[in-house]
């Protein structure tokens, strides 16, 4: 078993509720889809807020939002936005993430950023608690990537699989829902399909394709050399830093279908050494962030509908792959949501197990 990834299994890597100094905590996209998640999950984990701070842009400057029952009314970001901060989640986009992180580094505060500014920065820890939360005891810095949403979710599922038996290859198809291209692609979903059953045409304007009814390949730019889409690139190189298996060899396909929330990803894993799916089901049952929904008698396995709005990603369809005779590779279908443990949930976490070890 690799040394890093036993320790993280070892041990809980989360804290759900810590000592009590309240912290004053900023959010940078708080209006966004994920800025309102990461408001109810430090709500609902009940983390040790003592001053919200919700930044916006200037346009989103003035509204109010809600925590714990009281109004929090959103400021504009600026420069001076993280005096007297103790904790900052950017989730605002990568360039906004590479102005503002260093400042709120800068001001004293810690930093989760859940855009992809950070993501592949060698001194940055990439981090999925339940994965490799070990290494927020090792950064020398104050700042924590969150993962991409397919990558923390995957990495969920293949950790207690790969330090048990060493993952050799990963392949995956990916099915991600609107609320990966943020609120305003949720709100065309709705639109175009009202739109739709109406009879009426609704041209695409948030996505580069007519998103109801339809699915088509993740609108990231391709990569010429490769024929690769940034967003399966992406994903690839995230899980290698993740599971700490720097030339696993790995091949996505990332699909943009036409739910409101959660993605679903098939994936076919092949092992250094044969697996059972007995064993494999063990191993995932045990582990932390992870359901088994695999029953076949009833044909009920990991659906979207079902893991919207739910902290743990779901496992399901473990079987055998029969195109390897070897018995060294397992097929699997998951399911979690893009919003919690795709973005808001994970980054929550991280900012726990920070907090639980006193680094806060």
């Amino acid at each position: 078993m690799p040394q890093s990834l036993a320790t993280s299994l070892a041990r809980p890597a989360l804290a759900k509720t810590a000592a009590p100094r309240p912290l004053t905590v900023a959010i940078v996209g708080a209006t966004g889809a994920v800025g309102a998640e990461l408001i109810g999950c430090l709500e609902r984990r009940n983390f040790p807020v003592g001053e919200l701070r919700l930044l916006a842009s200037p346009r989103s400057a003035g509204k109010t939002l809600t925590f714990r029952g009281a109004p929090v009314t959103v400021q504009a970001l600026d420069e001076s936005s993280f005096e007297g901060v103790d904790l900052a989640f950017l989730s605002a986009g990568a360039t906004l993430s590479r102005r503002y992180g260093p400042i709120a580094v800068a001001a004293g505060a810690w930093v989760v950023d859940n855009s992809s500014a950070f993501r592949m920065d060698p001194d940055t820890p990439l981090v999925t608690p339940e994965v490799n939360g070990w290494r927020l005891g090792e950064m020398e810095g104050r700042l924590v990537a969150n993962p991409n949403c397919v990558a923390a979710i995957a990495a969920v599922v293949l950790a207690p699989l790969h330090a048990r038996r060493l993952v050799v290859r990963l392949i995956g198809s990916t099915y991600q829902a609107a609320s990966g291209a943020g609120a305003a692609a949720m709100a065309e979903l709705r639109d175009a399909t009202a739109a739709a059953l109406a009879g009426q045409a609704y041209p695409p304007q948030v996505l580069a394709h007519p998103y109801a009814f339809n699915l088509f390949s993740h609108d990231a730019g391709i990569d010429p050399e490769t024929g690769y889409n940034g967003e399966e690139l992406k994903v690839m190189a995230e899980l290698r830093r993740l599971l700490g298996a720097a030339d696993l060899p790995a091949s996505f396909t990332c699909i943009r279908v036409p739910t409101l929330r959660a993605h679903a990803m098939a994936l076919t894993v092949r092992f250094a050494e044969p697996v059972s799916v007995a064993e494999a089901r063990a191993w995932l049952s045990a582990a932390d962030g992870v359901r088994v929904v695999d029953d076949q008698a009833a044909n009920h396995f990991p659906m979207p509908a079902e893991a919207q709005g739910q902290d743990d990603v779901l496992v399901g369809r473990i079987r055998t792959d029969l195109s390897d005779p070897s018995g060294r590779s397992l097929s699997l279908f998951v399911a979690g949501d893009q919003l919690l443990k795709g973005a808001a949930l994970n980054a929550v976490q991280i900012a726990e197990s920070l907090r639980a070890s006193g680094r806060i």
